[in-house]
């Protein structure tokens, strides 16, 4: 079957990768992909947010599946339209993707559902001097976050009270991330470990992935701004069977239920961000896709077809499916461009690619021209190996990462080094 994959990143490159390794994919096409998708399918020129053109190329080219790799097309309601014409389609509606497109949206429903989550409180964008106020009535230090969607980089750990003003009143006006800003929410900071996990839902049912641990800040030792990721590794080394019943029972199956509750149908990934205080989980976030660069360590530890799990999903019979897991540890290495995440330049060449071995080269923000590959973005390439031990593939990760070059190449040398 032909298959429609939306996406540009390091994640879609990785959902890509695992497509076309199935005998049911007959044409992949990537909308608008980068120049790592070009080898796996076909990179299309395609304007997500004009539905009727999408319906138009899914008519030329004999679409039988899409899936959906970023949010604000799930956020903006195209699985809506896709299932409106009978599309099967991977990736929940409008109303179920408010759970990563509106924080106080899915703040309310952890609330209403007795989800384990930070104490906190939503204000807008009238209600500074209040949201000011309160912030003083929690301990230092305290996390403000925007409400709507900020590519990753909409949450600020402030550790003082003016920290936490400016970072109200940045938000607030809008100053800072637009209208995903304009409502926030103050909240209590937990000291612990994250860990990500992820599941497929046909709506009815859902089956867990792999877990995976990432990166998200740009300096070694967790230092300094978020980032879309700086690295990750799966499985977690402390995520034991323990744990994991812990999370299914207090966070994952609360969260199904509440939706099948809620009326809220839920075909596709969900993301669950648990924060590990003390020995006990909490949820910090929902995103309702996969996250990256987590997709880079998750899917090459994925032993199904595929195709095979998303039609499953999107034909309400995931209970037939027993997930694969490879024994197997995996890491990525994002290499970055000098800047991020503030400004970078683009344009520059990169080279040793194809001298990489024993990894898994993931493009995250490159583009190709005239033969070369060059940078795209500020996160470039997922470098991903795979080890018989964590050490050994963050071994076979950091070499092809020595290997490959491009001007102003940066990297975090420590992923993975605070669980080993």
């Amino acid at each position: 079957m032909n298959i429609l994959l939306i996406g540009q990143g390091g994640r879609e490159h990785a959902i890509a990768w695992k497509l076309a390794q199935s005998p049911q994919c007959e044409t992949l096409y990537i909308a608008p992909g980068n120049a790592g998708t070009a080898e796996v399918g076909v990179n299309v020129t395609l304007d997500v947010t004009d539905f009727e053109a999408v319906y138009e190329m899914i008519t030329e080219k004999e679409i039988l599946l899409v899936i959906i790799g970023p949010e604000q097309p799930l956020v903006d309601g195209l699985a809506d339209f896709l299932r409106g014409i009978n599309i099967a389609v991977i990736g929940p509606g409008r109303e179920g993707a408010q759970l990563e497109g509106s924080k106080e949206f899915s703040k309310a429903f952890m609330e209403r559902h007795n989800i384990n989550t930070a104490r906190f409180q939503t204000f807008q964008s009238w209600e500074e001097g209040f949201a000011k106020e309160y912030v003083r009535s929690y301990p230092l230090p305290v996390v403000i976050k925007a409400s709507g969607l900020a590519a990753g980089k909409g949450v600020v750990i402030c550790e003082t009270y003016e920290e936490a003003d400016e970072t109200i009143e940045g938000m607030l006006s809008g100053g800072w991330f637009g209208l995903s800003g304009k409502t926030i929410i103050v909240e209590q900071f937990l000291k612990g470990i994250e860990m990500s996990v992820f599941a497929l839902s046909d709506g009815k049912t859902y089956k867990l992935l792999p877990n995976a641990k990432d990166y998200k800040k740009i300096g070694e030792g967790d230092t300094g701004p978020n980032t879309g990721g700086m690295g990750a590794i799966s499985p977690v080394p402390f995520a034991d069977i323990r744990l994991m019943d812990k999370i299914t029972e207090k966070i994952i199956e609360p969260t199904f239920q509440g939706l099948v509750h809620d009326d809220i149908p839920y075909c596709g990934f969900l993301f669950f961000g648990i924060m590990v205080s003390e020995g006990e989980p909490y949820l910090l976030e929902y995103n309702c896709r996969m996250g990256d660069p987590e997709s880079e360590v998750v899917f090459p530890r994925l032993e199904n077809d595929l195709v095979e799990l998303l039609l499953a999903a999107d034909s309400v019979n995931l209970h037939n499916q027993t997930i694969k897991v490879k024994e197997e540890a995996c890491c990525t290495v994002m290499l970055a461009s000098q800047g991020y995440p503030d400004q970078y330049e683009k344009g520059k060449v990169i080279s040793g690619i194809h001298d990489s071995k024993d990894v898994m080269i993931f493009h995250a923000g490159t583009k190709e021209s005239d033969g070369n590959i060059l940078t795209n973005g500020g996160r470039v390439l997922a470098i991903s190996a795979l080890g018989k031990t964590l050490n050994e593939a963050l071994e076979k990760s950091y070499r092809a990462a020595r290997v490959i070059e491009y001007e102003g190449k940066y990297y975090r040398k420590d992923i993975g080094k605070d669980v080993l």
